[in-house]
């Protein structure tokens, strides 16, 4: 099935994988030369893992996540193979969020800082607890085939919001941090040192993510057909689609049917009808 709009899709999609792209090298250039490098040692240096892991995993590869239903390449393959791709690139972005959190609070115990004091590391808690939860919803929902399809009506459209609103919650978390991050450990930050110009384009072009992300999956025209054969329930309680199609076919069928039936026993009742005149008027 061909996609409307294909052109302005693929624009679109090779600018956000350039731009999430960029984003990851951005950050490691920043770590590795403005910030030292990485260790896992307790230090400043096992600090620096923190916004690789999150721009990578929580940013980037969440973006991609949230968009590969919409690849057209992709419309072929089964819908149980796309399910298990989006929750395992979830997984994946999970795991180095979590990973990502470790490496903050070892730095902060090790350095006797206090842990959880911003507003940063409050929406940023709360974002991977919901975020944890949405995984955990998607596996035993969508993914395993033991919820009812009434069940997976209803808690459709919150899966689709809830993703997107942590997705846009992730971003700002990120912007906060990288200014917070700046203020704290570049004194000169004010007077645009070239760290601080880095780090601000590096903000810009998450920003940018963010944005194409958005626009890509709401766009309705680019949208996952349905599988010719896949049965959903309306989320009112009613028949499934389809299902009252068919069966309002099937009832038209019977109809006929019976109309047909009905016409042929009359005809034959006439041709009898005839028949015995035919025979009195030759007696």
């Amino acid at each position: 099935m061909a996609m409307e709009g294909y052109r302005g899709f693929l624009a679109l999609l090779v600018s956000a994988l350039l731009v999430g792209f960029l984003s990851v090298i951005f950050t490691l250039i920043w770590v590795l030369h403005y910030r030292e490098g990485l260790g896992w040692d307790g230090t400043a240096l096992e600090f620096n893992w923190h916004p690789v892991l999150v721009v990578t995993g929580f940013v980037f590869i969440l973006g991609i996540a949230i968009i590969v239903y919409r690849l057209p390449w992709t419309w072929k393959c089964s819908k149980l193979l796309m399910k298990s791709i989006h929750a395992g690139l979830n997984t994946v972005a999970a795991i180095l969020a979590i990973i990502s959190l470790v490496a903050v609070f070892d730095f902060h115990n090790a350095k006797k800082i206090p842990n959880m004091y911003s507003l940063h590391s409050w929406v940023g808690l709360t974002a991977v607890i919901l975020y944890i939860l949405q995984l955990l919803l998607g596996f035993f929902v969508f993914l395993l085939p033991w919820a009812p399809l009434s069940l997976r009506a209803l808690l459709m459209p919150i899966h689709v919001y809830s993703g997107l609103f942590i997705f846009g919650t992730v971003i700002a978390t990120v912007l906060m941090g990288l200014t917070e991050k700046l203020i704290f450990a570049l004194p000169s930050y004010s007077s645009l040192p070239p760290e601080g110009v880095f780090t601000n384009t590096l903000g810009l072009l998450i920003l940018v993510f963010g944005a194409l992300i958005f626009w890509i999956v709401t766009r309705p025209q680019w949208k996952r057909p349905k599988e010719p054969n896949s049965v959903l329930l309306q989320p009112n309680g009613g028949a499934p689609e389809g299902v009252e199609s068919s069966m309002a076919m099937n009832f038209g069928n019977v109809d006929k049917s019976d109309s047909e039936l009905n016409n042929e026993a009359a005809a034959r009742k006439r041709n009898i009808t005839l028949d015995e005149a035919g025979q009195r008027s030759t007696m």
